[in-house]
Formats: structure tokens, sequence, C-alpha cells
């Protein structure tokens, strides 16, 4: 057995759909919230009645683009969105370690600008592994962290 094997995790639990779906909607109203914000503050409020075309068009590519980087950034960083960290979600390699820039760029891609092609595709291709087109191309997992039960062996000693 090699180091790399070593590293391997024996067990991993897969994140249920409902879960990433739910973590997904949290980091959803999060980013909304911030990418109006920033439209509204950068072209002031918009007249929908006359403008709606211009308005939903130029805000899909900026959005879009926004989570694609907060994606990236965070779970390349930590493994975790809020929404992720909220339900106790995180992304890995299919090995279950930290994934590559790579994989978590494209799984963010997929995401941001391809989700309800990638979530169909995800449900109609679907493996063992509950990945969607993206993760799979990616080599990333959605896993559900696992909270000890019992912590009254846990002891902190101070360096």
């Amino acid at each position: 057995m090699s180091d790399s094997d070593s590293n391997i995790s024996s067990k991993i639990v897969l994140a249920k759909w409902t879960d990433r779906f739910l973590a997904w909607l949290i980091d959803f109203i999060i980013i909304s919230i911030v990418s109006t914000s920033i439209i509204f503050a950068l072209f002031g409020t918009l007249n929908y009645e006359e403008e709606v075309f211009w308005a939903e068009s130029t805000q899909y590519i900026p959005t879009s683009i926004l989570f694609f980087v907060y994606w990236t950034v965070l779970e390349y960083k930590t493994g975790q969105t809020i929404g992720k960290k909220i339900l106790n979600l995180k992304v890995t390699n299919i090995y279950g370690n930290n994934p590559s820039l790579k994989g978590i760029m494209i799984g963010s891609f997929g995401k941001s600008f391809l989700l309800p092609i990638d979530i169909v595709l995800g449900w109609i291709l679907t493996n063992e592994k509950r990945q969607r087109v993206f993760n799979k191309l990616g080599d990333t997992l959605v896993v559900k962290i696992k909270i000890p039960e019992d912590t009254s062996d846990v002891t902190y000693t101070k360096d």
C-alpha cells in the first residue's frame, strides 16, 4: 500500500440531494441579495415595466460570475460554502480528500452557468456517487460531515 493509499478514507458518506439543494438555496439567496444590491448601487432603481429585458439580461452574466467566484474560492479554500457549512456538507475529491482547483472550477462552472442542464443530466446519468455531470467531470463529491455523537472521551491539551 502506497502513502497516497493510506490517505484514502474507508467510508465516505454522500450528501443527500435534499441537503445539497438546501445548501444551494442558502447560497443562492445570499449571492442574489449581494448581486442585486451591487446592480442597484451601480445602475440605480430600474423601471421594470419598460426595461424588463435589459434588467434581466444585464444581471445574469455578472450574477453568474459572482456565483462562480463565490463557489470556487470557498470550496477550494475550505471545501464549504455558507450553505454547506450550515448543513454540514463538504466538497471533496472522489477519495474524500481535498479536491483540486481544476475540479472545483469545473463543478462551480456547472452550478453557476448551466445548473438546470447539469442537474437534469446528473439525475438521468446518475451514479452511485450522486454526482452532477460537472462533479463527475471534476472528480468531486459532496459529502456529509458526521459530527461525533459521543464527545465524552475528548480531551484538550495546551501546547
